[in-house]
């Protein structure tokens, strides 16, 4: 019963990495591509779920799991027009402010449309129970989860590495000079990554509102844990963020399992002892900023 319970745990654990994932993914191409840590991140995670708590009274969970993301995905498009772009050669602490006001600002126009108490969702009947696997015993809607995430997960990867649109973006991570010399600008790339990362965001805020409490904070809270992810990654690295997402979140289940208490302490001393031993995060790359 031990093991079959840490077992539990750790499927668990890799749902909360996929769903960190999720958000720490985007958090890092924009950094990495436009030289931004973008602050309201977590903002578009939260009107992600909001969206989604709205759009499935009237549409329901399928046609509001897919809309809600694209609609938050559209409002990265007037994001990275009219703020981000300002800020790509102009000093990182101007657009951490900024963003930072954004998020502010983010967190209190969603009080004043859906008011400060915490909203909630139920799970789609068709997910709702467990899938029984030998001993062990699953959510179904948890299973969903981990499944819509590896899709994810594999077309982004195709994205960044099978296509021309992808070679172009990881030759800015690794070398802008060289882009630029080629008289290829990033900047017009900059509109897909931004909303690339914020529907990411906004679909891990769907995907979880019916499983988590949705309230006007859930944005800054997840940002905290999801800067761990990118920091144990290390940024510019596509793999080390996934890594560091699925371990963040096992860490986190199994400590729960053994002292619930010490769940959130575990994630800080995980990206502590990375850091010791890896500065650069686990697979760090050196990060310049374009012109």
């Amino acid at each position: 019963m031990q093991f079959e319970f840490l077992l539990e745990q750790v499927v668990n654990g890799l749902v909360l990495g996929g769903y960190y994932l999720l958000i720490a993914l985007g958090l890092s191409l924009i950094f990495s591509v436009g030289g931004i840590v973008n602050l309201a991140h977590g903002a578009f995670y939260a009107l992600g779920a909001y969206v989604f708590v709205e759009l499935v009274k009237h549409l329901g969970f399928g046609a509001s799991i897919v809309i809600s993301p694209l609609a938050v995905a559209l409002l990265g498009i007037l994001f990275e027009r009219f703020i981000l772009r300002r800020f790509y050669t102009a000093d990182p602490i101007l657009s951490l402010l900024v963003t930072f006001g954004l998020a502010m600002v983010a967190e209190q126009a969603i009080r004043m449309i859906w008011g400060a108490a915490p909203v909630s969702t139920e799970i789609p009947q068709s997910f709702r129970g467990s899938v029984i696997l030998g001993d062990f015993l699953f959510s179904r809607y948890r299973l969903l989860i981990l499944a819509v995430i590896a899709v994810v997960l594999v077309a982004v990867w195709l994205l960044l590495h099978k296509t021309s649109f992808g070679r172009v973006v990881r030759a800015g991570i690794q070398r802008p000079d060289m882009v630029a010399a080629l008289g290829i600008r990033l900047q017009p790339y900059m509109i897909a990554i931004v909303m690339l990362g914020v529907g990411m965001a906004a679909l891990g805020g769907a995907f979880f509102a019916p499983i988590t409490t949705v309230h006007p904070a859930m944005g800054a809270e997840i940002m905290t844990v999801a800067f761990v992810v990118v920091v144990i990654g290390g940024l510019g690295s596509f793999w080390g963020v996934v890594i560091s997402a699925l371990l963040v979140g096992v860490v986190r289940g199994i400590a729960i399992h053994f002292q619930p208490a010490a769940g959130e302490a575990s994630i800080y001393i995980l990206m502590f002892l990375v850091l010791l031993v890896r500065p650069r995060g686990l697979l760090g790359e050196r990060i310049e900023k374009f012109e």
